[in-house]
């Protein structure tokens, strides 16, 4: 689809209009192997020269306004998603404008009150907090977010139409009925153990920090990390007892570098006031923002020439952290948009 949408672009037709070109000139252009254009054309035999494709409207394709851009960027992008519930989240996800929390399924009661804490301070905060809907550090995050009348958004590993854990058919009802719920796969697809753990790399993709908050040395959580470091993502960590089992793995990421998160306020203090704060908050943190601009009139040059948050730190001399609650603010404020790969481009 992208190699497709770029032949449109340079030809500044609209891409639908590559489906009556002739093979020779498609082929001219793709440079594909035979056989994939032997398919293509069969395709297009079957479905005639005036096709018409019935798309729900709760799949979310790759060409579609709000299609997540990080999601290009993986290894193994989805084909498709499916979603149900509030659909103005769907631009904020794609903006990268949400908080994960994850961790294990099996916590200690502090975790579990921590997990609940941080969803309810990101809610207050106005961040969509988004989770995997597992068992414990996952719902408590959303029922946290839930109960400060927030936006939880669940990745499921399973279809729409199905629940797990079966004991989260009322978790899941609400989190689709506040927020929003999203699965790659469709509804009366197979389930299978893979599909859990594939879910981490759409859940990381939608968002701009992810938190652990507790889990062994064999989570998936620890999957989750891994994603979010080669996605650029900052990672934050909540220290556990070091002689629990369940907080090995959380916290051997901190003896990697991760960001120590010793509570949801300073991690809000970081992040500043999310999309969803109300209008008087959002305001007050803008206006503390506004001065990196001024302080740096050549940064939003730089920003549209490429440069990534280490390189504006360098020529900037100031700390990446810092810089980078700047540049989250002045997202907000509409002054620049993200792009991959931690660059941004002035709107």
């Amino acid at each position: 689809m992208r190699a497709l949408r770029a032949v449109a672009q340079a030809h500044q037709l609209p891409l639908a209009d590559l489906w009556s070109w002739p093979l020779w000139r498609l082929q001219r252009e793709l440079r594909w192997p035979d056989a994939l254009m032997k398919r293509v054309e069969s395709y297009r035999l079957s479905k005639g020269t005036s096709p018409s494709v019935g798309v729900p409207d709760h799949a979310l394709l790759p060409l579609d306004q709000d299609w997540p851009i990080a999601f290009e960027g993986l290894k193994r992008p989805p084909l498709a998603v499916h979603w149900s519930g509030w659909k103005p989240c769907w631009p904020l996800l794609s903006a990268q404008k949400a908080v994960a929390v994850v961790g294990t399924r099996r916590p200690s009661d502090h975790g579990r009150r921590m997990a609940h804490a941080l969803g309810q301070g990101l809610a207050r905060a106005g961040w969509p907090v988004v989770s995997g809907l597992a068992e414990g550090i996952d719902a408590a995050a959303h029922h946290g977010c839930l109960a400060a009348g927030g936006r939880p958004v669940g990745v499921l590993g399973t279809p729409l139409d199905r629940v797990y854990p079966s004991e989260h058919e009322a978790l899941q009802a609400e989190v689709e009925s506040a927020g929003l719920l999203f699965s790659e796969w469709p509804c009366g697809a197979r389930v299978q153990r893979s599909n859990f753990a594939l879910r981490n790399r759409l859940l990381v993709s939608v968002s701009c920090a992810l938190v652990v908050v507790e889990c062994p040395e064999t989570s998936g959580s620890l999957l989750s990390a891994q994603i979010a470091h080669t996605q650029d993502c900052p990672v934050w960590v909540v220290p556990g007892d070091a002689l629990r089992w369940s907080c090995q793995g959380s916290n051997r990421l901190l003896q990697e570098g991760a960001t120590p998160l010793l509570s949801p306020e300073s991690l809000i203090a970081a992040l500043g006031p999310g999309p969803l704060a109300p209008a008087s908050t959002a305001s007050k943190r803008s206006d503390r923002s506004r001065p990196s601009v001024e302080r740096h009139p050549s940064l939003l040059r730089w920003v549209d020439e490429g440069f990534t948050l280490e390189q504006l730190s360098a020529e900037l001399s100031c700390s990446p952290t810092q810089l980078a609650h700047e540049l989250l603010q002045l997202e907000l404020e509409g002054v620049v948009e993200p792009k991959p790969g931690l660059r941004w481009r002035s709107v």
